[in-house]
């Protein structure tokens, strides 16, 4: 079999190398095609059509695919004898169409004739039929049906399965680090004398470059062409990267610069809902490098985020290790309140689920509440998944998924595909009919009309503020001790006002003034309410005569070109340019830390009055130090709310009883005086929004954009690395690496890098944002010739390892305990009691010989599925951490990149062992593979005489299999060079 697949290689290749500079894209997935009676799984299409499998592929490139079909020819002759030996195949029928002839074949889970399927959740289905399709005994054994089936019984025993999602998702922040991995692989597989073509992705991938845009230029009708031409200044080399890398692997598809946010636009156009491939219908699945993936979730789509390292795995046809989810049914009734937002309720779910407890779970919405959320509605509640702890947050396709589809410029035909398949497979909702009643593992209710108005904040997403009481709240903050809720201002100095001259203009700033005020982030630009909502709060203001303080710095980042067009047929977007929200570009930008730069008067009046000053966006993320280094306080809230609390220049507000501003005549005007009504909103959504817009601007993207179209690329497969690149480096994973895994390594002696407590976030571990003036990372730059004002983000710089290494623990508010009490990014190098950074003290430990611990405290990892917040601990020779429990992804990633995962027992801390972090550490683990087992406990002694029992967080055999040979890359790269 592989011979005839690597017989096509060279001309596949040259198919891919004639294609277009822009999007052409080539879908190839032979691994799947074994287990299915199908044709190949390839599908030749420009990006547009390739989302219709169906689509003719272009007449330029007949010549080639005539040149490649005996291959194919003979591939599909050997699949199809295959076919006859899938365990499945009884179940394998015809999908009619109303009128006549078919839409396709696919694996019918009515036709198992098993009760206790139709009691399963629908998002376990889709685990289900992905079991099904891709059953071979092999990497899927009939077994793994069977547990799924047996959900009900089997998933409270925490059963491990493989999952086979037919897709995966990346940004070009995670991007750029996958390709180098896949271009490190290539070189690795080569240097053993292997197929380095072998490296391949076998599943499509959509890589979404949205994360490169800084908010330099603001408050400015060329905002956007400015930002991004310093955007491609910038970023030029990594782009170039991501091209090559669009040319040198099938199966991937990249979505150039100024596109949009990557999640909207899998919302909007790259998610199927339903594949059609080559006559094969089978439901869409997704994992991504980004822990938003879940917003697709709302679409009915099965997505989630993993580690970049897990979905590389994935890329090249390994099966997703997984232990099968329990479920939480979320019972929605009632309808929101007039004038409530879908922000409102996603935080008010939030703060429900955190309290709940839905780590590692599904949960799935339904009920009669259904009805009334709208499509994007759905969608920001599934995107927040990662905020309230669940793996999804999933929403079964129904009436309203389908006009959502319609909406958004999908075919008609596309549509009766994904409705026909979906009611045959028992996988539609349908509200007009008797429901059956799924089994959950657990059951929690809200009543939409429950729902009110709140932000959340000053420093995690899930610390809901109903908006009646923020201002009793944050002074409630600023007298606290310093926390998640805290900041510990003296009370004479909490009233202070700082006067300062901003442009020749007086100014002034307090504790909570808003000095960065942001609609933002796929969680809300996708909804056209609440972004509609806001540009009617503006107007409202503007007719009164309010205006933003110009000392506020101001954006607007919509998720698509489609929130523009909307927002210029409305009439509406003049009113939001007025108050400073011109459009800045189209892509992520306050929410992960791209604020850009805070003018200088501002910023030296906070750092040396000591002001607290805040930031409020439609984001989904704010962390400390993630927003921006000069805001300690913030807030989470709606486009309207930020536009209102622009308005007022403070968060220190009662919007009851204060007024926000004065209007023409001085007279008082209130919040209440400009929120629109819901009525109002949904008037000018329905007048605004339309297909066509949805259409044109997909179509235009397409075709790129002078910039990207004008970057050129080598047409080698084979990466050459450029040993200056500041950008892209080769980083030294697969260093001497052989075909024998190293087996367990050991952890004796070890020297406690850092002492740290909870919540400890991968914008702690992995900074995203801007990289600090004194920082190590900053200094390795300077001292290679680049300019301060050209060092960019940490998040652009994870194609080169040699900065990363330097940026892991570099976050400004680091707390660590072994500096008793000191803030910032800094560490006690144990042997000589000297204060470093810490990457210098690893450095100084790793020249020494000697390896290290991190000491951790609860939600060890929590935040974005960040790789580099393995790949850099692990560079700095970090082999174990030690919490007392980890975020999902973040464990998956740590035992991806060869990190021991071990947990307190439960009720022990490092505080309640006594524990100072000076000690030094051995862990007391088998150094035969086959003596360790998932989940087992290990001891862990010290010098100092203590010893402790921990359980080792190797969740399944397959994560002990990466564990032995390093991790899992190296796991993969020696398979692939056996086959």
């Amino acid at each position: 079999m592989y011979k005839a697949a690597s017989s096509s290689s060279s001309i596949l290749r040259a198919v891919t190398s004639s294609r277009s500079a822009t999007l052409f894209s080539f879908r190839s997935s032979f691994s799947s095609s074994l287990r299915s009676p199908s044709l190949i799984r390839c599908s030749f299409a420009t990006s547009l059509p390739r989302l219709n499998h169906s689509k003719p592929f272009p007449l330029r490139f007949s010549s080639q695919i005539r040149a490649i079909s005996p291959v194919l020819d003979r591939l599909q002759r050997t699949f199809s004898s295959m076919a006859s030996e899938h365990p499945f195949k009884g179940i394998f029928t015809t999908l009619p169409k109303p009128g006549g002839g078919e839409f396709g074949k696919f694996y019918s889970l009515p036709a198992l004739n098993d009760p206790r399927i139709d009691k399963l959740p629908y998002s376990i289905r889709i685990l289900l039929e992905s079991a099904i399709r891709n059953c071979d005994n092999f990497q899927v054994k009939k077994e793994d049906v069977e547990k799924i089936i047996d959900w009900e019984n089997t998933a409270p025993k925490q059963v491990e399965i493989p999952f086979k999602p037919a897709r995966v998702l990346l940004q070009d922040f995670t991007g750029v680090p996958a390709v180098v991995d896949l271009a490190c692989m290539r070189d690795a597989m080569n240097k053993l004398g292997s197929d380095s073509n072998k490296i391949n992705p076998l599943v499509p991938v959509d890589l979404v470059i949205d994360h490169s845009v800084q908010v330099d230029v603001a408050r400015s009708e060329n905002a956007v062409q400015a930002n991004m031409e310093l955007e491609f200044k910038r970023n030029k080399e990594r782009f170039a990267f991501l091209k090559w890398g669009s040319t040198a692997f099938q199966n991937m598809l990249v979505v150039p610069p100024g596109s949009g946010i990557v999640h909207q636009v899998n919302l909007e156009y790259l998610g199927r809902v339903v594949f059609n491939t080559n006559g094969l219908l089978y439901p869409d699945s997704v994992v991504g490098t980004d822990s938003h993936t879940t917003m697709i979730d709302g679409l009915g789509v099965a997505g989630w985020g993993v580690g970049g390292i897990e979905a590389e795995a994935t890329m090249l046809g390994q099966p997703m290790s997984m232990v099968l989810p329990g479920v939480v049914g979320f019972n929605l009734s009632g309808k929101l309140p007039n004038g409530v937002t879908a922000t409102d309720l996603v935080l008010t779910v939030t703060q429900i689920l955190r309290k709940h407890g839905v780590v590692g779970k599904f949960v799935e919405f339904y009920g009669d509440g259904m009805s009334e959320l709208s499509l994007a509605d759905r969608a920001t509640i599934a995107n927040m998944s990662p905020e309230y702890g669940a793996t999804m947050g999933f929403f079964p396709v129904d009436h309203v998924t389908l006009q959502y589809l319609k909406l958004t410029g999908r075919s008609d035909e596309t549509v009766a595909m994904i409705e026909a398949y979906l009611r045959a497979n028992n996988m539609f909702v349908d509200y007009n009919e008797p429901q059956k009643e799924c089994v959950y593992s657990s059951y929690l209710e809200l009543n939409l009309d429950s729902v009110e108005p709140c932000i959340s904040g000053p420093k995690r997403p899930h610390d809901r503020v109903p908006l009646k009481e923020m201002k009793a709240d944050w002074h409630s903050c600023l007298d606290s001790k310093v926390g998640f809720k805290g900041f510990a201002i003296p009370k004479e100095v909490q009233e202070k006002v700082v006067k300062f001259s901003f442009n020749g203009q007086p100014a002034e700033l307090k504790h909570g003034s808003v000095v960065i005020a942001a609609i933002t982030s796929c969680t809300n630009t996708s909804n056209p309410s609440v972004m509609l909502g806001a540009a009617l709060v503006a107007k409202k203001a503007c007719e009164l005569g309010l205006l933003v303080k110009p000392w506020t710095k101001t954006s607007l980042a919509p998720g698509s070109g489609v929130v523009t067009k909307y927002l210029l047929k409305s009439g509406l977007q003049k009113y939001l340019d007025q108050q400073g929200f011109n459009i800045v570009g189209y892509g992520c930008t306050t929410c992960i830390g791209n604020s850009g730069e805070i003018d200088e008067s501002v910023g030296a009046a906070i750092t040396e009055n000591d002001i607290v000053a805040a930031a409020v966006l439609s984001g989904n993320r704010n962390f400390e130090g993630r927003v921006h280094p000069l805001t300690r306080a913030n807030y989470l809230a709606s486009p309207p709310l930020v536009v209102a609390y622009a308005l007022a220049g403070t968060v220190d507000i009662d919007f009851e009883k204060e007024p926000i501003g004065k209007d023409k005549n001085g007279k008082d005007v209130f919040l209440r005086d400009i929120w629109p009504t819901t009525e109002e909103i949904a008037q000018v959504v329905q007048s605004s929004v339309l297909p066509d817009m949805f259409r044109a601007t997909y179509e235009s993207i397409t075709k790129g954009n002078p910039m990207w179209n004008q970057l050129s690329v080598p047409e080698n497969t084979l990466y050459s690395w450029d040993p200056n690149s500041t950008y892209v480096h080769e980083p030294p994973y697969f260093k001497d690496m052989t075909m024998d895994p190293p087996g367990p390594h050991s952890v004796k002696d070890a020297y406690c890098l850092l002492n740290l407590g909870d919540s400890i976030t991968t914008d702690h571990i992995s900074p995203a944002g801007s990289i600090h003036k004194d920082s190590p990372a900053a200094k390795f730059l300077l001292e290679r010739g680049v300019d301060r004002r050209d060092f960019n983000s940490y998040g652009s710089r994870r194609g080169n390892d040699e900065i990363m290494a330097r940026g892991t623990f570099a976050n400004i508010r680091l707390v660590n305990k072994l500096l008793n009490g000191e803030v910032g990014p800094k560490t006690v190098h144990i042997p000589t009691g000297e204060k470093l950074s810490v990457f210098d003290a690893a450095m100084r430990y790793k020249a020494a010989g000697e390896t290290t611990i991190i000491l951790a405290g609860a939600e060890y990892g929590s935040g974005s599925s960040r790789d580099w917040a393995a790949k850099g601990p692990m560079l700095q020779g970090v082999k174990a951490v030690i919490s007392k429990s980890f975020e999902r992804i973040h464990r998956s990633n740590l035992v991806g990149m060869g990190i021991i995962p071990l947990c307190f027992k439960s009720g022990e801390d490092a505080d309640t062992l006594g524990l100072t972090g000076e000690e030094r550490y051995t862990i007391h683990l088998p150094t035969d593979i086959s003596q360790i087992r998932p989940g087992q406990d290990v001891t862990v002694t010290t010098d100092s005489g203590k010893s402790f029992t921990c359980t080792v967080r190797f969740d399944t055999e397959v994560e002990l299999a990466y564990f032995n040979h390093g991790g899992i890359l190296p796991y993969v790269i020696r398979n692939l060079s056996k086959q």
